[in-house]
């Protein structure tokens, strides 16, 4: 009997101890665009769930944005048939006119459609391939925004999509598996031109500046800012309760948060508690940002009388009485 490839192995224990733990009840589904990652990661679900008593299958969703991309999408759906996977959806979303660039609008719509899919058909998880190199570029991203100790922590390995639990496998495997893995199954992956369009950061930074530090640091940078992720995604669970304690704690009779209690709290942990507030209020995630929780953050340590601030979602808040509270905007 012939080994098994490394690669092959490599995303098949992947998957294997992704769905360790997942409830039993309904389909795994896999989010498959076709491309090498998400081709050998639905190749490695097709094998690792009927071994583990499971169903697994397969949604690929046709964004509009290319020419033939309604072909495409009939062709992994195809493919997944074919390969025993079921069920099998190709899904036609609409990017245009959703707030954000184009890649956050995609990515939006994407989402939507996934998550309907999975709770139409009852599925217990939905896997997506994203690798250890989409999470190194997503650290560099990141940076570049400035986004703080959570944004750094990247893409978490599992989190709720609309009461879906999403899954991502593949994080610590790299994109030269997945090839190797689709090189040795027959896959014919499909590279999608917008990763190699200069218009979008992240195919910059997969083209030119991961790259650069792979040739200036060695190949090993890649894994240290998926580890750095991993870390940080460790730190941050802790503060994050921590914060949520100290939230509880802050409450002020009659509403909002007191101003002294916030006050004796660590700074990390009390802008956490105030981001955590903000969202409890409305304020969209999305669009909630370091500027709206530093202001929030002034009106405790940088008192001078100032106004209001304006959070997203159309809130207000003031400080009165030796409390932050909601006010009409």
């Amino acid at each position: 009997m012939a080994a098994l490839a490394p690669p092959v192995a490599a995303i098949r224990v992947a998957v294997r101890s992704a769905l360790t733990g997942v409830p039993a009840g309904g389909p795994v589904l896999v989010a498959c665009s076709g491309g090498a990652d998400s081709l050998a990661l639905a190749a490695a679900t097709a094998f690792v769930a009927p071994r583990l008593g499971r169903t697994a299958g397969l949604v690929t969703v046709d964004h509009g944005l290319q020419p033939g991309s309604a072909e495409r999408a009939a062709e992994v759906a195809r493919w997944a048939n074919g390969y025993g996977l079921a069920p099998v959806e190709a899904v036609r979303v609409t990017v245009a006119g959703r707030p954000g660039g184009p890649e956050a609008a995609a990515r939006l719509a994407r989402y939507e459609a996934l998550a309907e899919v999975a709770r139409r058909h009852g599925a217990v998880a939905l896997l997506t391939g994203h690798t250890r190199d989409d999470q190194a570029e997503t650290v560099l991203l990141a940076l570049a925004r400035g986004a703080g100790p959570r944004g750094l922590a990247a893409m978490p390995p599992r989190r709720d999509l609309d009461g879906v639990p999403l899954l991502r496998p593949l994080l610590s495997v790299g994109r030269e598996q997945t090839r190797a893995a689709c090189a040795v199954l027959d896959l014919e992956p499909w590279d999608d031109p917008h990763n190699v369009d200069p218009s979008y950061a992240r195919s910059r930074v997969r083209a030119d500046v991961l790259p650069a530090l792979v040739r200036a640091l060695g190949p090993a940078v890649v894994d240290n800012l998926a580890r750095t992720a991993r870390q940080l995604a460790a730190d941050n669970a802790v503060l994050d309760d921590l914060a949520a304690t100290a939230l509880a704690g802050s409450r002020a009779a009659g509403g909002g948060l007191s101003v002294d209690g916030l006050a004796a709290l660590a700074p990390a942990v009390r802008t956490r508690a105030l981001h955590a507030w903000a969202r409890e209020l409305g304020a969209p995630s999305a669009a909630l940002s370091h500027r709206h929780v530093a202001a929030l953050d002034a009106l405790v340590t940088a008192w001078h009388g100032q106004g209001a601030v304006h959070l997203p979602g159309a809130l207000c808040v003031v400080r009165r009485a030796g409390r932050l509270v909601t006010a009409a905007p």
